[in-house]
């Protein structure tokens, strides 16, 4: 099946601006006559139809965001979009929320399912397979009709909107370094792979801190998981490594590779230390409660609807617009008894 045309097809085939197809497409009187005849020739050639969702959102405001997310089940998820949806009501706004299942077949659908007029914009985190695949087309095409969309926790440079992030790199330094200083010379990672954004700054921060307190990085004490949380690979990793601490980039790592380790006859944290990402219920009820990273989701959540709503509101008013901005939420370390204090 061909794909659909695009406003940005148009301008790179006719060497002009996309803002010049859009005018030239809606008979502007700012373009040339012989401009416009040339752009909506070949858009007729061509059969261009424009995006429903951009038509809508020239004409009404809904009132109605679309938040899609990786994982409904995931703690950190969950309270994002509670943080979300929380935000958005305070001022009106309904949040229509999809899953993707960490499927990039799933996001597309869901992108494509709510873009058919009934919201003013997305808010998302994208899913494994769509950063694996590292193909972004179907949100390309929804930024370049105009549509607000704000990306939270996994991102991508490739898309330019408004981002809210976690402080990845600085809190897994703060973890690794707390960790060192109690001792511990031989600390392992469980991350997944490394197309991640957030566990390649994970990664960064627990090799600058092994490095700026003079520790060698062993590559042998990393170990990179599939994005969908299979675990199987914990058990000859841990039990076939000699390990004094761990840091997991979720809890669910974590408090896999403690129980591992216990069963085995060790002790948290006298022997092995355990820090984790997500500091959700299990981490509170873990035997020993896990020392975790609080990631602050309904803070993220909050914030990544207060830009989004921003942004659909500067849409109304004519003339006004306002370059993309990353907003930075700080972690905190929430210290628990699987660290020595």
């Amino acid at each position: 099946m061909r794909r659909k045309l695009t406003l940005k097809d148009i301008a790179r085939e006719l060497g002009v601006s996309i803002s010049t197809v859009s005018k030239s497409l809606k008979n502007s009187e700012e373009i040339g006559r012989d401009t416009k005849e040339k752009v909506q020739a070949f858009a007729k050639l061509y059969n261009y139809k424009p995006n429903n969702i951009a038509v809508s959102l020239k004409n009404k405001h809904t009132k109605n965001i679309g938040v899609i997310i990786p994982d409904i089940v995931h703690y950190f998820f969950t309270t994002v979009f509670r943080g979300i949806e929380k935000y958005a009501n305070s001022l009106g706004y309904n949040v229509i929320i999809c899953v993707s299942d960490e499927s990039f077949d799933k996001e597309v659908i869901n992108t494509e399912l709510l873009a058919n007029g009934s919201i003013d914009g997305f808010i998302m985190a994208l899913s494994g397979e769509t950063q694996l695949k590292n193909d972004y087309r179907h949100l390309t095409e929804v930024t370049e009709q105009g549509i607000p969309l704000v990306l939270f926790d996994r991102v991508t440079d490739e898309i330019k909107c408004d981002k809210v992030l976690l402080n990845d790199t600085e809190i897994a330094f703060e973890a690794v370094s707390k960790m060192i200083k109690a001792g511990r010379k031989k600390i392992a990672l469980l991350t997944t792979e490394n197309f991640f954004n957030v566990s390649i700054n994970r990664e960064l921060g627990y090799r600058k801190a092994l490095e700026e307190h003079g520790l060698a990085v062993n590559e042998n004490l990393i170990l990179r998981l599939p994005f969908n949380e299979q675990i199987d690979g914990i058990y000859p990793f841990v039990s076939n490594n000699e390990i004094d601490a761990v840091l997991a980039v979720n809890e669910i790592f974590a408090i896999h590779a403690m129980g591992i380790l216990q069963s085995k006859g060790m002790k948290v944290p006298e022997d092995i230390s355990f820090i984790g990402f997500t500091n959700g219920l299990l981490s509170k009820y873990a035997s020993p409660p896990l020392t975790s990273v609080a990631q602050h989701g309904d803070r993220m959540g909050e914030l990544a609807a207060k830009m989004l709503i921003e942004r659909i509101e500067m849409n109304f008013v004519e003339g006004k617009e306002e370059d993309f901005r990353t907003e930075i939420i700080k972690g905190t370390l929430i210290e628990r008894e699987s660290t020595v204090n």
